[in-house]
């Protein structure tokens, strides 16, 4: 059973999971190299990046220690 988003919530996704991406090919990362480096699965960096999945605040911070970049960044949206 899958969680349901409305409509302003599903836009956020979207958005973090935007800024995730724009921040991983500036850092000239593939999606693989980032979840290797943020211990966490490809797919789930996929889903995230896509606004699929409500990511917890820990997977954020480890997403932007892989970033080497400061956890607010990720949300500066």
């Amino acid at each position: 059973m899958g969680t349901t988003y409305n409509r302003d919530e599903k836009a956020f996704l979207v958005k973090i999971g935007n800024r995730i991406r724009e921040l991983r090919i500036e850092a000239d990362l593939s999606q693989e190299k980032l979840a290797f480096e943020s211990e966490l699965d490809r797919t789930y960096i996929g889903s995230v990046e896509r606004g699929e999945r409500n990511i917890s605040i820990i997977n954020l911070r480890k997403i932007s220690n892989a970033l080497k970049t400061e956890t607010s960044k990720l949300c500066d949206i």
